[in-house]
């Protein structure tokens, strides 16, 4: 069977391929579903030395693991070099408050392969030799925080742990050989001078469902042969762990040590961290000796020779009466390879260079890989079970999101750093996802307009740390994305699912004019809008400390979404003509949208507006105490306008729609034609094609020169969150005494904002710079090769606006890709990237990139939406740019 057959049996209903993957998170401690604390302080309720010890609530994680679907059953790596204070069973990382620059995974880890399916999986990790560095991490870190703000972070390669090579390269590989027959092959290679010895333990265990409601049926594992663990569980079945070479099998509960961690009696006599005292502690009473409980591991250990290789082979699986790995085990891992290499070559551009298709599959490996089990029952969280919370979680965090049920498989942003979902985050992966599995992207755009997800106002929830917060409303953007792409791809796109995202989007883009505009004249407010510390006030907090904000970003998303639900609306109508009149209503909608973003002079008595004619760019109005002020930071805050931006083409409408868009626009032509004006180009005549945008065409042309030009926004790789001129000229604005600055800071950010884990004050971020490059494509349709301008500007270099489009992608691509010195910009001046062959050719996808020279900064898996680089890839192919 192909991977394409095992997409369309599991779309179909037929098989579940679905049932197993790599639904586990790298960490569950320090989410806000693990919090009981009264004040929501997450990261200290529950950190990494308590995860060892302390069962969790809401999840499971582990070290390239996998569970079913429901997170019933859990199975992943647990390591020991012999020098670790404690069994590695998860990864390290520093909390936001210890971080440098907010949390930061401290391991070094990469996703190599992945299917939609999870048929053929494989990622690599890089374990020490020596005792890891745990406190000089805390440390130093906490030092640089302290001293200096924007030091870079301080890295585990940094702490000269992996000099002379003293390393195991291991890697973790999975391939199934039924829907729940799942084949697992560990490579440990010993990368160091010297023989060093290492214990291995593949664990299997059971998400604790039982200790927190009396009653509740508890499953078990327990020994059946040498090396062969059995699993029985009530809803999932019987299932079995066989283990090649098992030295022996241990035992122990998933329960917490409630000794080691509050110093009570009683508990569990085997709890959870049994394994470690049993290894690192020497302690062979720790595990129990009836051979049962509900976490169990299997034993190996060796001593490998520099260079030398040790693969370890099991099986999981339904089958109960199993007691071997299958004398077909090796034959399966090829196949599932080569079905792996043979479903990519048919989904990834074939006229493209052989690294960017590298580049495009290991994007797809980190965005399968990022699937996680997300549980979450607010509700239940709120009110408590058999351990009630403190009385505030009533009024706190989350209080207003009662409904809010999730039990599902989620596109997780990066599964250490960001395991729980993002609301503007998903619609990127979705986009990305559909490159290669569309049916799953689809699933996961229905799950967030799910009545248990969205609030029944219509707000779409933002993150776990606050709900209520307000993103960006892309939704029904990458639906839309993902319905042209199986159009363009198939001839037929699927329309009950754009149907169905449209009917919700509707209630969304209500709540946004309900909620959102405050003075009902169609400028937007937002909050920070994902661009987390982007303002030089904290946009979240700007009704508290007294400001009104007019947000130029916040009406161009509305604009944004008014255009595209306007273009959904039409293609709807091709099936149901009563969608042509919501089109209509959309388009006016837009008018209305564009028309006040050019005329907040109406408002301020002609003081000012979000235009600035002088400096040819957008910024946000700020009203506080009767008096305007506009806040003149040169950022992506004032490049958003690019991106709505339509065209509709009336001859070909009419054929199918009569003349209800000609009318509608007769209308607005003779009553109001200022309106008109200000959104549409070439509107003299209604027999032609119509280009709806804020941006005239001169308005056009100004804004590219400041976006082009490589001193303020256009960087070697891509366009930069913030103009570089504010590194000299930082933007200074006085509030109360208080004198708050907003400058080009190129890498890490100064500002504690948000927790100073992400910056958006200089900073490459990917998807701002996608929806960018897409709408000079769109521009491009409309005005054809006649419209040229100087790229980069003052170069005497004259583009297209799709050449344009191209470069910007060249620039963004060339993150990832080795330059003519054979380096990636990716890396910076990390040598071992660079130049190791154990290292360079595995690449990381961080969350955005250093505004000079594109080295990677903040999270370092956020595969999600720095995957959209597979998406530019694939249109540079297409035009013949690969």
């Amino acid at each position: 069977m192909s991977e394409a057959e095992r997409i369309k049996s599991r779309d179909s209903g037929q098989e579940d391929w679905a049932l197993w993957g790599p639904y586990l998170s790298e960490r569950q401690w320090g989410t806000v579903r693990e919090d009981f604390s009264p004040y929501g302080n997450a990261w200290e309720y529950f950190p990494h030395d308590h995860a060892r010890s302390r069962t969790y609530r809401w999840g499971e994680d582990g070290l390239g693991g996998i569970s079913d679907s429901k997170q019933r059953l859990c199975f992943a790596l647990a390591l020991w070099n012999g020098a670790d204070p404690i069994l590695k069973e998860r990864l390290f990382g520093l909390t936001n408050s210890e971080g440098n620059h907010g949390e930061d995974v401290k391991e070094y880890y990469f996703y190599q392969d992945n299917t939609p399916t999870h048929s053929h999986m494989r990622m690599l990790y890089k374990y020490p030799h020596r005792a890891f560095p745990y406190g000089d991490l805390v440390a130093e870190n906490a030092r640089r925080k302290s001293t200096d703000p924007r030091a870079p972070e301080y890295e585990l390669l940094d702490t000269g742990i992996f000099d002379e090579d003293r390393y195991f390269d291991v890697e973790i590989a999975y391939a199934k050989r039924g829907t729940a027959d799942i084949l697992a092959r560990i490579t440990v290679t010993n990368r160091g001078p010297d023989p060093h010895e290492i214990t291995l333990l593949p664990t299997l265990w059971f998400r604790n469902t039982w200790s927190w409601a009396e009653g509740s049926d508890k499953p078990g594992l327990r020994a059946v042969g040498e090396g062969v663990v059995e699993a029985s569980h009530p809803a999932l079945g019987p299932m079995r762990l066989v283990a090649e070479g098992a030295e022996r099998l241990l035992f122990c509960e998933n329960e917490t040590n409630i000794h080691r961690l509050f110093g009570a009696e009683g508990g569990p006599a085997h709890p959870k961290d049994a394994f470690h005292d049993f290894v690192v502690q020497g302690d062979a009473g720790a595990v129990n000796p009836a051979g049962e409980g509900t976490k169990a591991a299997s034993l190996h250990r060796r001593t490998l020779a520099p260079g030398e290789s040790w693969v370890l082979r099991l099986r999981l699986t339904h089958d109960a009466a199993a007691t071997t790995i299958g004398a077909d085990f090796d034959a399966v891992f090829a196949a599932r390879a080569a079905e792996a290499d043979a479903f990519y070559d048919t989904v990834l551009p074939t006229n493209t260079t052989p690294e960017r298709r590298a580049i495009m599959r290991q994007a797809q490996a980190g965005m399968l890989w990022s699937k996680q089990f997300y549980h979450y029952v607010v509700e239940e969280w709120l009110k408590g079970d058999r351990y009630p919370p403190p009385p505030e979680r009533a009024t706190g965090r989350n209080a207003q999101w009662r409904h809010f049920y999730a039990e599902d498989v989620l596109s997780m942003p990066d599964k250490w750093e960001y395991p729980w979902f993002a609301s503007w985050d998903m619609a990127f992966h979705c986009v990305v996802l559909a490159q290669v599995d569309p049916g799953f992207a689809k699933g996961q755009l229905r799950l967030l307009t799910r009545e248990f997800y969205m609030s029944p106002t219509g707000q779409v929830p933002a993150y776990e740390w606050a709900f209520e917060d307000v993103n960006p409303p892309v939704g029904p953007w990458a639906a839309w994305e993902i319905y042209k792409r199986e159009l363009a791809q198939t001839g037929k796109g699927d329309v009950p699912f754009l149907e169905r995202i449209f009917q919700r989007s509707l209630m969304n883009f209500t709540w946004w004019v309900n909620r959102k505009d405050a003075d009902n004249n169609n400028l937007f407010q937002g909050g920070f809008l994902g661009m987390d510390n982007i303002g030089v006030i904290d946009r979240t907090a700007a009704e508290r400390q007294g400001f009104r904000l007019y947000q130029a970003d916040a009406t161009s998303w509305m604009g944004f979404s008014a255009l595209i639900l306007m273009e959904m609306a039409i293609e709807l109508a091709k099936h149901d003509k009563v969608y042509i009149e919501i089109g209509v209503k959309f388009l006016q909608h837009y008018l209305y949208i564009a028309d006040a973003m050019n005329h907040l002079t109406r408002q301020t008595d002609g003081a000012l507006d979000l235009w600035d004619e002088e400096e040819g760019f957008y910024f946000d109005v700020a009203l506080r105490h009767g008096q305007y002020q506009k806040l003149k930071v040169r950022s992506l805050v004032g490049l958003t306008p690019l991106l709505p931006v339509s065209s509709i083409d009336i001859p070909a409408l009419e054929d199918d729609f009569e003349d209800v868009f000609r009318d509608r626009l007769r209308w607005f032509l003779r009553r109001q034609p200022d309106l008109l004006e200000q959104a549409s180009e070439t509107h003299d005549g209604l027999d032609q094609t119509i280009l709806l945008s804020f941006l005239s065409e001169d308005r056009l042309r100004r804004i590219l020169a400041v976006m082009l030009d490589e001193e303020e926004f256009l960087s070697p790789h891509g366009i930069r969150s913030i103009s570089q001129r504010h590194r000299d000229h930082p933007y200074a604005l006085q509030v109360d005494g208080e004198t708050l600055v907003d400058a080009y800071e190129p890498a890490e950010s100064s500002s504690g904002m948000f927790g100073g884990n992400s910056n958006w004050r200089g900073p490459i971020w990917m998807p701002v710079n996608m929806l960018a490059v897409q709408s000079l494509r769109r521009f491009h349709e409309h005005y054809g090769d006649r419209f040229q301008v100087e790229c980069p500007t003052g170069s005497g270099t004259m583009m297209t606006l799709a050449e344009v489009a191209d470069e910007i992608s060249r620039r963004l691509v060339s993150i990832f890709e080795p330059g003519t010195d054979g380096r990636r910009p990716l890396y910076g001046g990390t040598e071992r990237f660079q130049s190791d062959p154990h290292w360079r050719d595995n690449i990381l996808f961080y969350e955005y990139f250093h505004g000079d020279n594109g080295a990677g900064i903040g999270a370092s898996h956020q595969t999600g939406w720095t995957g959209l680089v597979s998406i530019l890839i694939e249109e540079l192919a297409k035009r013949g740019k690969g």
